[in-house]
């Protein structure tokens, strides 16, 4: 069968257009798309009930710290510092980091606490703005298992020496230039980097910290904390008395007793200081994501998966082409399932998400920060999801030769990989599957130094947002392409 002239592809996508619209089970499967995905993301919303303990009893969660570009942060450690005017500089040796990390109840009810740190345990030198949390700063750390690093204003990180030993670190300031070292003997020195923190008051605050995330198991975190010795400590431009504030340290229901509090002990030239908590982007912590409200996005888009399928092959039970559509005809359907899709999956997005978020505020839920832009980000980008997978749907149907192979395929590939993601199971599947787009609906980045649970439940993505969606173009694309080319084979 001979393709259709460039002449005549108006006229096919006008009358592909009119045959989409006539047929009542097409706009029934998008119209039931868009149900399915509201509907859950709804249920979602309306039923969560998010509490914490404060001094004043348990109640709702207080809004959550935002850092300096207005990512929601944690900013919990213990300091022994001093104020520093002007320029200046510390130094000192880290020559011991230990901890201690709650583990799984062996013996229910009895708890299991044993020696050790995490990974992303932190003991250095800190220069901060001042002591309100939240406030800009700059660190340079030895860490539990991933050596010396340079980090500032919380979701930034600069990897230094692979050092897991006693490790000599240095922190300058100079104006709103913070420049952090790292050496061996104390004598030659490596830059790990130099950052600016604009607009450092002339007095700032400069000294040592530790801190330590949880222990990360089972999609939650529990009690850690890290003990760190310091010892040949040299201060230049300050000359005051140590002070020790326990930052961010949380309080029992009494509103009076530390809730693991941390601590510091003087022997000799030592200073043995323990905190726990942590300084960076607060992923979990930070309060629910707008992409939850797209937990049922995969579900949804089943209908719109079969719609796209069924849009090919009921031409092919009428008898209007053989194996294969012609190659015009088939790219019309294509342009036109894809518009359709698009344009559902942005009613979808357009809906769920704001009604989501203000079902969450109106429950008093802590909400993770959101800027426009990514809230757009994630509408448009769910809407370009779902027209992709309906072009790769239909790219499918026009290979094989029965709709239930075909919609069983386009099923396998982006809505099974992203529900097994869900539980945390074989989240690589997202790297490598048509799945990879639902990566376009993430609201809060993945960063490399915070370990989460890796499951979409706790906001792991292993792609890049446009990177995922990339995945799932290529797909449709590949499909589409095969399936023209074996139109033409036929003709």
């Amino acid at each position: 069968m001979s393709s259709f002239g460039h002449d005549r592809f108006p006229q096919l996508l006008r009358a592909e257009w009119t045959r989409f619209r006539s047929a009542r089970g097409w706009a029934l499967a998008m119209a039931a798309s868009v149900l399915v995905t509201v509907s859950l993301g709804l249920l979602v919303a309306g039923g969560a009930r998010t509490t914490c303990v404060t001094g004043k009893g348990e109640g709702p969660c207080p809004a959550p710290l935002v850092g300096p570009d207005g990512t929601a942060v944690r900013d919990k450690y213990y300091f022994v510092h001093q104020p520093l005017k002007g320029n200046g500089s510390i130094t000192a040796r880290v020559s011991d980091m230990t901890g201690q990390v709650r583990l799984p109840d062996a013996v229910p009810g009895v708890r299991n606490v044993q020696e050790g740190v995490v990974p992303w345990a932190k003991a250095g030198l800190l220069v901060r703005q001042s002591l309100q949390q939240g406030t800009p700063y700059a660190a340079v750390m030895l860490t539990g298992a991933h050596g010396v690093r340079m980090q500032y204003n919380y979701t930034h990180d600069v990897p230094g020496g692979p050092h897991n030993g006693p490790q000599w670190l240095r922190l300058t300031r100079s104006g709103d230039t913070v420049t952090g070292y790292e050496s061996d003997d104390g004598k030659t020195w490596t830059e790990v980097s130099t950052v600016e923190l604009t607009g450092l008051p002339e007095t700032v605050e400069i000294g040592l910290f530790a801190t330590s995330p949880g222990a990360l198991w089972d999609m939650a975190k529990a009690f850690a904390q890290a003990t760190a010795t310091f010892d040949r400590i040299t201060v230049q431009g300050a000359n005051g008395s140590w002070r020790r504030d326990d930052v961010g340290v949380s309080l029992e229901s009494d509103g009076r007793t530390p809730h693991h509090p941390g601590g510091v002990v003087e022997s000799g030239d030592k200073l043995i200081v323990t905190g726990g908590g942590d300084i960076g982007p607060a992923t979990v912590e930070g309060g629910l994501r707008a992409d939850l409200m797209l937990i049922g996005g995969a579900i949804g888009l089943i209908p719109v998966l079969v719609g796209a399928v069924t849009f090919v092959t009921a031409d092919r039970r009428r008898g209007l082409f053989g194996t294969s559509p012609p190659v015009a005809l088939l790219a019309a359907k294509a342009v036109v399932i894809g518009a359709v899709a698009f344009v559902t999956g942005l009613v979808t997005s357009g809906v769920v998400i704001p009604a989501g978020l203000a079902m969450l505020r109106a429950n008093q839920n802590p909400i993770q920060p959101i800027t426009l832009q990514t809230e757009l980000r994630v509408i448009a980008g769910y809407a370009a999801l779902t027209a992709a997978a309906a072009v790769l749907a239909l790219g499918l149907a026009a290979l094989v030769k029965r709709a239930v192979v075909a919609i069983g395929l386009a099923i396998a590939l982006v809505v099974v990989p992203y529900l097994l993601a869900t539980a945390g199971l074989a989240p690589w599947l997202l790297m490598i599957t048509p799945a990879a787009g639902f990566a376009i609906t993430q609201s809060v980045p993945t960063f490399a130094h915070v370990d989460v649970d890796p499951s979409l439940l706790g906001g792991y993505y292993p792609l890049p947002p446009w990177a995922g969606l990339a995945v799932t173009c290529g797909y449709a694309a590949i499909a589409l392409g095969a399936a023209i080319a074996a139109g033409r084979r036929r003709s």
